[in-house]
């Protein structure tokens, strides 16, 4: 069945950085887009970053421009996130999460996303 496992996440300093991995199985990995989302205490679901399917275009929530860097290994069947220079508001529990088409991903409803893994919690603070 398909699965999305995250991993990486933790606790890191203001300025730290930290990288997360999706771990994909189950399905062809390298047929569809992939994203990051996040969701802090109290809040709703924010989208942060996105890839094609093939890994040609990434594109980013304006608040993770610069610092965050998205990208995929279609062979290891692996998306990942690295974060650099991170802020207390990058506080949150992050999914990956899988659409079919590559098309708008940087506007695509997360009802367009059709898997979504368990999420793992990113802590920054002193």
């Amino acid at each position: 069945q398909v699965q999305l496992v995250e991993s990486g996440g933790g606790l890191a300093q203001p300025g730290g950085s930290l990288r997360l991995s999706c771990a994909a199985s189950g399905f062809t990995f390298s047929n569809y887009a992939m994203s990051w989302a996040r969701q802090a205490p109290g809040k709703g679901l924010e989208w942060v970053s996105g890839i094609y399917s093939d890994g040609t275009d990434t594109y980013y929530a304006e608040s993770v421009k610069g610092r965050f860097t998205v990208s995929r290994d279609n062979a290891k069947n692996t998306l990942y996130l690295q974060m650099n220079s991170l802020k207390p508001e990058d506080t949150a529990l992050y999914y990956c999460a899988r659409r079919v088409m590559d098309y708008g991903l940087q506007y695509a409803p997360f009802d367009e996303y059709d898997s979504w893994g368990g999420g793992t919690q990113v802590t920054v603070s002193s």
